[in-house]
């Protein structure tokens, strides 16, 4: 799915668990190495959001998707012809890394710690942080 600006579309699953979020490390050699993010990855010619999430969230993780949202927040990452879609995604199944380096099950609060990719970083300040506030 392009944009007519061609920007690239990138799903960002947010997926939760007991009031807790999954994020993942990012591998040392790609960008924003070892920075953290929601899974997920670029849409695929002919994909939607729900075919990425399945798509991905498999290869990464070997989870199985049950539910996929609509977008909660979009970023553009600084830098890139990237916009990053947040959006809510259901799954089943217990997380294995195949891609990543390392992942948590962290509260919004915890997330502060972490140093998060720039999109990623944004979603937390625009959107989860209001939200957890109010």
């Amino acid at each position: 799915m392009r944009t007519p600006s061609d920007k690239i579309r990138v799903l960002a699953a947010v997926v939760q668990r007991d009031g807790r979020y999954l994020i993942c490390q990012r591998p040392e050699e790609k960008r924003h190495g070892l920075y953290w993010e929601f899974p997920g990855g670029k849409l695929e010619a002919g994909e939607d959001h729900g075919a990425a999430a399945v798509r991905e969230l498999k290869e990464e993780l070997n989870l199985t998707v049950l539910n996929v949202g609509t977008i909660l927040y979009s970023a553009n990452d600084p830098g890139s012809s990237f916009i990053v879609d947040f959006v809510n995604v259901e799954v089943d199944g217990i997380p294995v890394l195949h891609e990543h380096c390392q992942l948590r099950w962290l509260k919004v609060e915890e997330l502060k710690e972490l140093k998060l990719a720039p999109s990623d970083l944004s979603f937390l300040e625009n959107y989860l942080l209001p939200l957890s506030n109010s």
